[in-house]
């Protein structure tokens, strides 16, 4: 079989496309605009996997090259504009480069007779809700553009798939970190590229490694024990698996046209990780506290039953794991950045 990964020059979708090829015997076309993503992604995966994977650097107003030069059995839509804050400057840009977009590619598997799609969600469709851990048939209360334009999606392939020949299997994500476990930054190194980064793993290790002097802590005052948020953080493997995952589920006809959590159901404040940065990395570094940011729920956590009922297992749920290969991986960045530096 033959994939087609959106964004696969990406963090998530370099990681899923690594799993694919390693794990199944699907041959991989990587399509990205390289805008947001990274051409060294794709140079790992080509080494290590040949002409397996295949690399075409495009927008979606020239995808349908794509699909008549390769026979597509499944595409996997990662390509997205995902910053909450830049949303709430910018709708139309979220509007046309996530809802638009994604229905632009719809279309374009409906004319060339692609039946099976995985679209990456998020857990900002929901968001504040009310009971935690979240289920996913809680209301879908979206409180920013990014999350609003995830939901019409969603709505837009429940549609599809009533009046064509199509399945879809939609995973919401929920705060995904760390790096590939497989590194050996030699010739394989795939990790979290992003500049600016906001993740707060991420933040964290940045701080570890010396890339920033300290980090702030938006509100110590919410309703849970340390006073922080809580969040779920899920192996940035783990949600690759996951997506094998809903790949089985469409070639078995199960579980189809619907949407599942992608989380470990249960989480931690943002004061642990921190201190757990630290005790990782034998570092300490500056945090302070700033005002809590409109729209941060005090908890949110993934209820994962559903799709651990379809066969998904996590590998890595251990917080010191998902943090040292973060920070491992930021080490490895800082040596790169110095590298290009000299």
């Amino acid at each position: 079989m033959t994939l087609l990964i959106t964004g696969a020059c990406g963090y998530i979708g370099s990681h899923t496309a690594m799993a694919f090829l390693k794990n199944t015997d699907c041959k991989v076309v990587v399509v990205d605009n390289l805008v947001t993503g990274f051409i060294d992604n794709y140079k790992t995966l080509r080494e290590l996997f040949g002409s397996r994977v295949t690399f075409v650097e495009s927008n979606f107003d020239a995808a349908n090259d794509v699909f008549s030069t390769y026979d597509i059995d499944c595409v996997i839509h990662f390509a997205a504009s995902i910053s909450v804050e830049e949303s709430v400057k910018s709708p139309l840009k979220y509007y046309m480069n996530n809802t638009a977009a994604t229905s632009m590619l719809l279309d374009m598997c409906v004319r060339h007779g692609v039946k099976k799609f995985i679209f990456s969600s998020t857990a900002a469709v929901y968001g504040e809700p009310q009971d935690v851990p979240v289920k996913e048939d809680s209301p879908l209360l979206p409180i920013n553009p990014y999350g609003n334009s995830k939901k019409m999606i969603e709505e837009i392939l429940k549609d599809v798939s009533k009046a064509h020949d199509f399945n879809y299997v939609a995973l919401r994500y929920f705060n995904v970190a760390s790096a590939y476990s497989g590194n050996n930054y030699n010739n394989i190194a795939l990790g979290q590229r992003t500049k600016n980064a906001t993740h707060l793993i991420k933040v964290a290790c940045e701080c570890a490694v010396g890339k920033r002097e300290g980090m702030s802590i938006y509100g110590d005052s919410y309703a849970t024990k340390d006073g922080t948020c809580i969040r779920d953080y899920i192996h940035v493997d783990d949600l690759a698996d996951a997506h094998i995952t809903a790949f089985n589920m469409l070639n078995d006809n199960k579980g189809v046209n619907a949407a599942y959590n992608a989380g470990y159901g249960h989480g931690f404040s943002v004061k642990q990780v921190i201190d757990c940065v630290k005790k990782v990395s034998h570092t300490d570094f500056k945090v302070d506290i700033a005002p809590p940011r409109a729209g941060d729920p005090a908890v949110l956590i993934a209820d994962n039953s559903k799709l651990k009922s379809m066969g998904w297992k996590a590998r890595h749920d251990d917080l010191e794991q998902i943090i040292l290969g973060a920070y491992l991986w930021e080490k490895y960045l800082l040596v790169q950045d110095t590298k290009v530096t000299l």
